[in-house]
């Protein structure tokens, strides 16, 4: 086999890698992903299987494995300089890692969005509660810098003013932010009983009150009420599946302003599949909710 098809082929199974992970461990996202058009696809699977991994490092298998906080910090270094290597070489024995690299070096993903999403994830290996400051800062590395990412790949080929591109921006972070919140919210139960951490500064967890959930309901109402402003101007190889995922969102969102503080606690709040399709629909024509 010639170089060029053994690079190919490894190109593919890399890639083939990243969307394995992506459909077995969120079925929302991957709903959403395959509404975008061919090549800008590829690229979201590929940023997803890196941050997905990097993720598990921190609360999944490593963990179950028994690894201990700083062994678990050790391996999540090694993922993030392995990372940048590939970034600046175009390869790495890591699929999911070479997979990512070829999106970033293709889209201009740099380590200004590697380094905070990283610094994130470390924080969840140490910290267990937030102040305002470390919460804005955690937030913007593990999901305002996910929704950059993936708003460098809508825009290949799709040149902006920079008004626009600055408009663009604010609405990738407010959509990045908005989905970590309501993650946190659905996930109360997991994260403070099985992780024992609180991510909302100044909230009581173990006493959550409806009226400090209501609270938290509408700030997310305004992160989406700033990203769906944008969703009607992206380019059309992105607009149908960014108007799924915010759909998706905005749903779950109203399910946990609809569910009582004392259950939200102990359940974990989810949209059903016989909505979801309705709202595949619904972004197929172009409605967002």
């Amino acid at each position: 086999m010639s170089t060029s098809l053994a690079t190919a082929l490894y190109d593919e199974v890399a890639h083939e890698t990243s969307v394995m992970v992506i459909r077995r461990y969120s079925t929302s996202f991957s709903m959403a992903t395959r509404l975008l058009g061919p090549g800008v696809r590829e690229e979201v699977e590929n940023i997803y299987g890196l941050v997905r991994v990097a993720d598990e490092i921190v609360d999944g298998v490593a963990q179950g494995a028994g690894l201990v906080p700083a062994e678990v910090r050790r391996r999540l270094d090694e993922f993030e300089a392995e990372t940048e290597r590939a970034m600046a070489s175009g390869y790495s024995a890591n699929l999911i890692i070479h997979s990512f690299a070829l999106t970033a070096r293709k889209t201009g993903i740099g380590t200004d969005l590697t380094r905070p999403f990283f610094a994130s994830m470390r924080a969840d290996v140490v910290k267990k509660k937030h102040t305002k400051a470390s919460f804005d800062e955690y937030v913007y590395g593990s999901a305002e810098v996910v929704g950059l990412m993936c708003l460098k790949a809508f825009l290949v080929d799709h040149p902006v003013s920079a008004a626009q591109e600055k408009r663009f921006v604010a609405g990738a972070r407010a959509l990045g932010a908005a989905f970590q919140k309501v993650n946190f919210l659905r996930d109360l139960s997991a994260d403070a009983d099985g992780l024992g951490r609180a991510y909302f500064p100044g909230v009581d967890i173990v006493n959550l009150t409806d009226a400090a959930k209501t609270e938290l309901v509408a700030d997310i109402d305004a992160d989406l009420a700033l990203s769906g402003a944008i969703v009607p101007d992206l380019p059309k190889s992105s607009r149908r599946a960014v108007a799924l995922a915010q759909s998706l969102f905005a749903e779950l969102n109203r399910r946990i302003e609809k569910t009582p503080a004392a259950v939200l606690r102990t359940t974990r709040i989810s949209v059903p599949n016989s909505v979801k399709s309705r709202l595949l629909v619904q972004a197929l024509m172009g409605k967002v909710t």
